[in-house]
C-alpha cells in the first residue's frame, strides 16, 4: 500500500504572513497603486505621530503603519514631511467655486491647496431643500473636492414666506417642516440656520425649534450661525443659551459655526462662553463648535450695519426706506450704534473686488467722498442694491486675541474657515492657524491641530469612513511640507493659494501635487446613509 503524502501545516509565523498585507522577508511584496513612504503619520485621532507608510488601491487606504515592502505603482517619498487625512472643513461658502461655468473653478483650488479634501455647504440657513437634485448636478459636474450638502433654514423660509416678517401660520409651518424632512431623507447631514440675516432674524425660537426637530428626528445636526454673537440683539450668551435650547428640545446635536465674542462690548467674554457651554454638555447635551484663527470677521455692511426691520421685504425695500428721510435717519441712529459695537469706522475693510472702494477702511472711504462714515456706508449699500448684485463685503476686525486662543484651545472646537469671498480666510485658514497658532504662538500643539481638522470634525458630522487613516477608509490623504506649509492670501490680497501641499489625493486621486492642483475632479457628493423616520 503506498504511503500517504505527509500534510505540513504552516507555521503561525507563515500563516500570519499570509494574512497580512505587510510584506514578509520571503515573500513577494503585496501590489498596490500608491505607497507614501516614510512620513510622519498623524492618523486624524489620539494615537501619537509615527514614522510610517500610507498605501492606496483604487479609492481605498490598503494599509497604515511602519514600513512595509510593496510593490507600487507610485511612490511618494515623505521623509520630513506630514501625513495626515484631508482635511474637512465644517462650513464654507465654496458654492461660488462648486458651482461655476468653468470647470477649473469647480476644482476648488482654494481648499484643495490648504490641504482640504471635503468642504461642507449649505451653512447659515443657505441650503436648498432639494438636496437630491441638486447634488446630482454638483456630481455630474465634476468637483475637485468632496462636498457634505446641509438643507438650511433660510432657503426653506424663503421658499414659503419670502422675505417678510411674519410668523407661519400652521399650514405653512407643516410645508417648511416636510421641506426639512425630505432634505434629510435625501441625504444631508442636518439643519442650518443663520438666524442673524433677515429674513431668518424674524423666526421666534419655537418655530426654528419645529423645524430642527425634522432634523433631529432623522439623526441629523442643528448647526446655526447664532442669532446674536455681540450685542445686536438678545446678546452673546442668550443667544448660545438660546441655541442649546433649540438643539435640546429638537433632539439634536448642536454644533455653533465660527464661535466667538465680537466686538467692544463682549469683548473678554469667552471664559463666561466657554463656561455656559461646558455646563450644557456637563448636563448630557452634546455641544459644539467650529473657529476659524482670524481676528476680523467677515461679513457685509448690509450684515453688519443696517437694523435688521429695515431689510424686511428686501432690496426694494429697502431702497425705499432710504428714500424717506424720516425713515433714513431712524437707519442711521441704529447704525450709528452698530458702528459703535463694531470697532469704529476704521475697523470696517471693505473687501468686495473690482469696486471703486476696495481696500479702503470705511473710515477711508468717507474721508474720500467728504461724508460721514453712515452715509458713506448707505451709499454703497444703495449703489449695490439697485445693481442687484455683490459689493458690500467687509473684513471686520472685531476680536480680541485673548478669546480667539481661549476658544480654540477647547477640546469642542473644531476648525473652519466660513471661506468667503473678500476675506483671505477662503484661501489660507489652515496654513493661518497652522503658522501663527502651532508654530510662532504655540496656543496649541500640532497633533492637536490635525485632530481638529480631520477625525474630531468627521466624528461630530458623521462623516463616514473619512477622516481618518484607517485601512479600508476612503483615501483621502495630505502630505505637507511642514516648513513650507504658509498662507499666503492677505486681507489686500486675498485670493492667493497657500503653498506648501506636496501632495493631497482625494478618493485615491491625486488632487495636488508639489503645490499645483493637478485638475483631477476626483470629489463626490457625500449624502448620509437613508435615516429612519422615511417614507
Amino acid at each position: 500500500m503506498p504511503s500517504l503524502p505527509v500534510l505540513r501545516l504552516p507555521s503561525l509565523a507563515a500563516l500570519a504572513c499570509a494574512l497580512s498585507l505587510g510584506a514578509c522577508a520571503t515573500s513577494t511584496p503585496p501590489a498596490v497603486d500608491i505607497v507614501i513612504r516614510g512620513g510622519t503619520i498623524y492618523d486624524g485621532g489620539e494615537t501619537p505621530a509615527y514614522p510610517g507608510d500610507v498605501a492606496i488601491t483604487g479609492d481605498r487606504i490598503a494599509y497604515v503603519g511602519p514600513p512595509r515592502k510593496f510593490a507600487a505603482g507610485r511612490v511618494i517619498d515623505a521623509r520630513g514631511q506630514i501625513v495626515a487625512p484631508g482635511f474637512i472643513d465644517p462650513h464654507t461658502h465654496a458654492d461660488i467655486f462648486l458651482r461655476a461655468d468653468d470647470p477649473a473653478e469647480r476644482l476648488n483650488a482654494a481648499w484643495l491647496t490648504q490641504g482640504a479634501s471635503t468642504v461642507m455647504i449649505g451653512v447659515d440657513g443657505g441650503g436648498t431643500p432639494d438636496v437630491a437634485e441638486d447634488a446630482r448636478k454638483l456630481a455630474n459636474s465634476g468637483v475637485g473636492t468632496n462636498v457634505v450638502p446641509f438643507v438650511g433654514f433660510g432657503a426653506v423660509r424663503g421658499r414659503v414666506l419670502g422675505d417678510v416678517a411674519r410668523a407661519p401660520d400652521s399650514d405653512e409651518l407643516d410645508t417648511m417642516k416636510q421641506l426639512v424632512a425630505g432634505a434629510m431623507c435625501a441625504g444631508a447631514t442636518g439643519f442650518s440656520t443663520g438666524l442673524f440675516y433677515a429674513p431668518q432674524s424674524f423666526a421666534t425660537t419655537g418655530e426654528v425649534i419645529a423645524l430642527a426637530r425634522e432634523a433631529g428626528q432623522r439623526g441629523g445636526l442643528y448647526d446655526t450661525h447664532q442669532r446674536d454673537e455681540s450685542s445686536y440683539t438678545i446678546g452673546l450668551m442668550d443667544s448660545t443659551r438660546e441655541a442649546i435650547r433649540i438643539g435640546e428640545e429638537a433632539g439634536a446635536p448642536v454644533h455653533i459655526a465660527h464661535i466667538k465674542a465680537l466686538g467692544v462690548d463682549v469683548q473678554g467674554e469667552a471664559p463666561a462662553l466657554i463656561a455656559l457651554i461646558e455646563a450644557a454638555r456637563a448636563r448630557g447635551i452634546d455641544v459644539t463648535a467650529d473657529q476659524y484663527p482670524w481676528l476680523a470677521s467677515g461679513s457685509s455692511l448690509d450684515a453688519a450695519l443696517l437694523p435688521r426691520w429695515a431689510v424686511d421685504g428686501g432690496a426694494e425695500a429697502l431702497l425705499a426706506r432710504f428714500a424717506d428721510p424720516a425713515t433714513k435717519a431712524r437707519i442711521r441712529t441704529e447704525m450709528d450704534e452698530n458702528l459703535r459695537r463694531r470697532g469704529g469706522a476704521a475697523s470696517l475693510l471693505l473687501t468686495a473686488p473690482g469696486r471703486v472702494w476696495t481696500g479702503r477702511t470705511l473710515e477711508e472711504q468717507a474721508q474720500a467722498e467728504g461724508i460721514d462714515p453712515v452715509e458713506a456706508a448707505i451709499r454703497i449699500i444703495a449703489q449695490v442694491a439697485s445693481e442687484g448684485g455683490r459689493g458690500t463685503e467687509v473684513a471686520s476686525f472685531n476680536m480680541a486675541q485673548g478669546d480667539v486662543e481661549a476658544l480654540m484651545r477647547q477640546p469642542w472646537v473644531v476648525t473652519a474657515s466660513d471661506g468667503s469671498l473678500g476675506h483671505p480666510r477662503m484661501f489660507a485658514t489652515y496654513p493661518e492657524k497652522y503658522r501663527t497658532y502651532v508654530v510662532e504662538r504655540g496656543t496649541i500643539d500640532l497633533a492637536r491641530f490635525i485632530r481638529q481638522s480631520t477625525g474630531q470634525v468627521a466624528d461630530i458630522y458623521k462623516v463616514e469612513e473619512r477622516g481618518y487613516l484607517k485601512p479600508g477608509y476612503f483615501a483621502d490623504v495630505l502630505v505637507l511640507d511642514p516648513e513650507e506649509y504658509a498662507p499666503r492670501a492677505t486681507y489686500l490680497s486675498p485670493r492667493e493659494l497657500s503653498e506648501g501641499v506636496t501632495a493631497l489625493f482625494v478618493n485615491g486621486r491625486l488632487a495636488v501635487n508639489h503645490g499645483a492642483v493637478t485638475g483631477e475632479a476626483a470629489g463626490r457628493v457625500l449624502l448620509r446613509s437613508r435615516p429612519a423616520r422615511c417614507p
